[in-house]
């Protein structure tokens, strides 16, 4: 009984969101579009994030409500047609593909991914690869090692053993690049047969998969990544298409899918949890991931600030591509992303506006000082404070109101203590 309560009411909520949503044509320029002032955003604001965004190295910057265009800028000779790499953002249609794949009976994600991919696509022994199941490389959990300096490389030689699976959470490149591999084996398609037939063409994207140094890397246009998103807020249904009819795979794709890192789903990443881990540490931090967006965002992240970043209870779209912004920070540039994400919900011309900013400096526990070349505390403290690099790396430690950090190297660091982690910026 409570099944088919749950199912009623995600199909009520799917249906009543579908109609609120604004789905644009399969072919053609054609696409609905939304006044600011619908929104009661300040002209002024709007501005500023467009030129904020602009001038950080961007390609591509668009905002969609509903699923209507409210903003659309290209920067440069950048245009609508133009095509730009996902990077690791596309590791999300990766997820939704495998979902489509289990909901057709190719596979289960449960059983052994050398069940589908074939045996000895790692250097593991024949017991160690077959404990390691498509879950695992969805999950970032394979347990395969991390430390043989090329996280991309899939050749079995670079696949070797060091954890059991399931034991640690790692933001390991080349187990999920062998997802490819599990619907190729599974369907008898190319990856992007299946990836233009199951998905591609049925919602009007454009663009392809290409390999590109050991990583299969889609390439489209940024309406292709608002065509996604859109799909994503509609819960896998495109107006009358139901492409993704598995709830259950949805929902895990979009929420926890392991107790090591919350704020990771199956490839999708995670605002609003308790903790979270970044790429390349196997340390665990407090708070959320995007201290200042919407804590129900889900986001396809990836390197150099591809961004997808979907707030569902707002119906919101926010994708920005391009090159590296100034100070950008790690394979997920997360603090870019947040500062996007906090403009955003400064765009309403309300008097709260100037209360969250007063409120987001207030709660800066730490600032740098550039004078002296320190970071100070912004209220008496004598807790026991970490600084780690963007490698994951405690550098110092410190438990007063005042660190000499002129030795380190100028870049983005973390603090993290009793009270939650705070990203910070050394120059």
């Amino acid at each position: 009984m409570k099944n088919w309560i749950l199912f009623l009411g995600l199909t009520i909520s799917t249906s009543l969101i579908s109609q609120s949503l604004y789905f644009p044509p399969l072919t053609g320029n054609t696409w609905q579009t939304m006044s600011p002032d619908e929104l009661n955003w300040c002209p002024d604001s709007l501005t500023s994030l467009i030129n904020y965004v602009g001038n950080n190295n961007s390609k591509a910057f668009l905002i969609l409500k509903d699923g209507k265009m409210v903003s659309e800028n290209y920067y440069g000779t950048f245009t609508a047609d133009s095509l730009w790499y996902w990077a690791s953002a596309g590791k999300t249609i990766t997820a939704f593909l495998i979902g489509q794949a289990q909901q057709e009976g190719l596979i289960d994600i449960q059983q052994p991914s050398s069940q589908y991919q074939g045996a000895g696509w790692t250097s593991c022994t024949p017991e160690q690869e077959q404990a390691i199941t498509v879950w695992h490389q969805l999950t970032m959990t394979t347990g395969l090692d991390f430390n043989n300096g090329n996280l991309d490389c899939t050749d079995p030689q670079c696949l070797t053993y060091l954890n059991e699976p399931g034991t640690e959470w790692f933001y390991h490149n080349a187990p999920y690049t062998r997802l490819d591999a599990v619907i190729e084996g599974a369907s008898g398609l190319t990856f992007n047969q299946f990836y233009n037939t199951r998905l591609r063409n049925r919602i009007g994207m454009n663009g392809l998969f290409l390999n590109f140094e050991s990583n299969n890397v889609n390439f489209s246009n940024a309406r292709s990544m608002a065509r996604f998103g859109i799909l994503m807020l509609n819960r896998g249904i495109w107006n009358t298409d139901t492409l993704m009819s598995d709830q259950a795979y949805f929902e895990q794709m979009i929420n926890t899918s392991q107790n090591i890192n919350e704020a990771y789903g199956y490839l999708w990443w995670l605002n609003g949890k308790d903790s979270f881990r970044y790429p390349t540490f196997t340390t665990t931090f407090d708070g959320f991931i995007m201290p200042d967006a919407p804590a129900d965002l889900i986001a396809a992240l990836g390197k150099n600030g591809q961004f997808l970043m979907i707030v569902p209870s707002q119906n919101l779209i926010v994708i920005r591509l391009g090159d590296p912004a100034d100070g950008i920070d790690g394979l997920v540039p997360t603090t870019f992303a947040n500062q996007i994400m906090r403009r955003v919900g400064l765009l309403e011309c309300e008097p709260t506006a100037t209360k969250n900013i007063n409120e987001n400096i207030q709660n800066q526990r730490y600032f740098y000082d550039s004078s002296a070349k320190a970071i100070r505390s912004a209220q008496s403290t004598n807790l026991n404070t970490t600084l780690f690099d963007m490698n994951g790396r405690a550098v110092l430690r410190f438990s007063d109101n005042y660190l000499d950090v002129s030795s380190l190297t100028p870049g983005l660091y973390l603090l993290q203590n009793q009270n939650g982690t705070q990203k910070i910026m050394i120059h």
